[in-house]
């Protein structure tokens, strides 16, 4: 439990960003959605955070499609949850 918690804690800090956009995107996904995802949904969102900050602002924009079609998924998903707020 104690290692699940740091995991859910890092997640979280590692999903701020410091650019809005992105930030209130990410945060609540890593707050309200990553503690009780699958480990598939953990390991999709941790290659996501993985991604250069361009890219993930391209992504959540709309300007481009990851090339990625993991990372296209993760991508929906977090606009979904945050679509749903």
């Amino acid at each position: 439990m104690a290692d699940q918690a740091a995991d859910n804690n890092r997640v979280y800090w590692h999903s701020r960003r410091g650019m809005l956009e992105i930030d209130i995107l990410l945060m609540p996904y890593a707050k309200e959605v990553y503690p009780s995802a699958s480990e598939e949904t953990k390991r999709l969102y941790k290659r996501l955070l993985d991604c250069e900050d361009q890219d993930i602002f391209a992504w959540f924009m709309g300007h481009k499609v990851p090339d990625d079609q993991e990372i296209v998924q993760i991508v929906k998903e977090v606009k979904a949850h945050h679509g749903s707020n």
